[in-house]
């Protein structure tokens, strides 16, 4: 069960305490997919690096949060986005499999492992039903949020290439005002509705 959750009014930084994949080496993230009570909005936050982009809140797990995930989430959620709430369930795992970043070579190429892709980053992400809404936050100063439909977010989250973020909200309860777009774990569309979006 996780621990009870301490906001603090510091965000965490640094990668120093990262938690990384055994196995792939890939990083470990966990964030939250917070959604109102009537699971038809989410709560989507502007990207630090690209203000005209829109996530979902989810940051790296840190040693100290080894033993559950969850206070990851509830601590990323609350910094990123200024949200309290309750997490109803766990999510699939979703996986990062943009370009690793390198040089030479090694520069906006996949890499891989006995033809295994390597993703980049892991992510556990949990549905959280919002109950109260900071009106000041750790990262209030660098971030928007906003409440999103479905098909807003999946606009969103398309336009950004975050198809593992994408893949976790159709994994989640929110009310789906169009249709599901699923990727697999190489990126690519399980279908063509995404191809036929006019925004």
């Amino acid at each position: 069960m996780a621990a009870e959750f301490v906001p603090l009014a510091v965000a965490r930084e640094g990668r120093e305490s990262q938690l990384y994949s055994k196995t792939s080496g890939a990083r470990l993230i966990a964030g939250c997919v917070p959604l109102n009570e009537a699971k038809d909005k989410v709560i989507m936050i502007s990207s630090s690096k690209h203000k005209d982009r829109w996530i979902l809140p989810k940051g790296g797990i840190e040693k100290d949060e080894e033993d559950d995930y969850r206070n990851t989430a509830l601590r990323e959620t609350w910094e990123e986005a200024g949200i309290f709430g309750e997490i109803t369930k766990k999510l699939k795992v979703v996986f990062d499999h943009r370009f690793q970043k390198g040089s030479g070579d090694l520069k906006e190429k996949d890499l891989d492992i006995d033809g295994e892709r390597i993703p980049r980053s892991e992510f556990h992400l949990y549905e959280m039903i919002v109950r109260e809404l900071s009106q000041e936050w750790p990262e209030s100063a660098k971030r928007e949020r906003k409440w999103c439909t479905y098909s807003e977010a999946k606009h969103e989250l398309t336009k950004s290439k975050r198809w593992e973020l994408l893949d976790a909200l159709n994994d989640s309860s929110i009310e789906k005002d169009v249709q599901s777009v699923f990727i697999d774990q190489k990126g690519n569309h399980k279908d063509a509705a995404i191809h036929s979006d006019h925004y």
